[in-house]
């Protein structure tokens, strides 16, 4: 769970020192509560076919967004709901991370559809997510089908990026750049937390080596993706769907050991 909280709590107090919106604080700390709670009370699939099942349903909340809008310049990467728009891709990918890099036969098929919902939004950050977990799962498994997956989201995540760059929302992107221009000490906080949280998820989270390096790799690539244009600053930026999407992986960790395998 710190490895949730770590960064979401340095970024609460970046919002706090930077005067956002008080409900930018409000919404982060009640989806980093609710995440809490699914990480350390939920339970994941604990079997193939339910983990394949899920993996449907998070695969379709990336698709979603491309039929109900909101399209913004030609880019629908959001999932409206209520007064909300969560970002598809933060809320989705995580955990799909996870159940992908837990089914060897179906893991390639997976992270393609993935990427080919991120292509159509079009979605750099989720591309690059979806590239490096990759990366991360081959780093594990030397499965040539992965590192053929690897090859084509690096590629198709250059495309996205040549086309679907929006104007930078103040507190959700350019966080990092905007604190080192304003709060040195604060920005410096920021990246130590998010380095902390990547070598937790590498090494402290109770998962299978290969989802966790999938998770990791998602994670590098959400944060690089956000450091070198305008898309979400995860964990540190106001934003409930990254949050909420890396609470509901961290909490399907699997708690029994003869699961462990499957």
């Amino acid at each position: 769970m710190a490895a949730l909280a770590l960064p979401v709590l340095a970024g609460l107090l970046y919002l706090a020192l930077a005067s956002a919106p008080q409900n930018h604080l409000i919404i982060n700390g009640a989806a980093l509560a609710a995440a809490l709670l699914w990480a350390a009370f939920g339970q994941g699939p604990s079997t193939l076919a339910s983990a394949r099942i899920m993996c449907g349903l998070l695969l379709a909340l990336l698709y979603i967004p491309l039929i109900t809008g909101p399209d913004i310049i030609g880019v629908t990467r959001w999932l409206p709901v209520g007064p909300f728009m969560l970002n598809a891709g933060t809320l989705a990918f995580p955990a799909l991370a996870v159940l992908s890099a837990r089914d060897e036969q179906y893991a390639p098929a997976i992270l393609l559809l993935a990427l080919f919902a991120a292509l159509l939004q079009p979605d750099a950050a989720l591309g690059f997510a979806i590239t490096f977990a990759a990366a991360g799962l081959h780093d594990v498994t030397k499965d040539w089908r992965i590192g053929l997956v690897t090859i084509i989201g690096f590629i198709a995540s250059i495309l996205m990026a040549l086309r679907g760059e929006l104007p930078p929302q103040p507190f959700v992107e350019r966080v990092l750049i905007d604190a080192l221009a304003s709060m040195p000490a604060v920005a410096s906080l920021l990246i130590i937390s998010l380095v902390g949280s990547f070598c937790l998820i590498l090494f402290g989270i109770h998962l299978p080596r290969r989802q966790r390096f999938a998770l990791a790799g998602a994670m590098f690539g959400f944060v690089i993706t956000a450091m070198m244009s305008n898309y979400p600053s995860i964990l540190i930026g106001y934003g409930a769907a990254p949050i909420l999407g890396f609470g509901l992986a961290f909490g399907l960790a699997v708690r029994r050991k003869k699961d462990l395998t499957i």
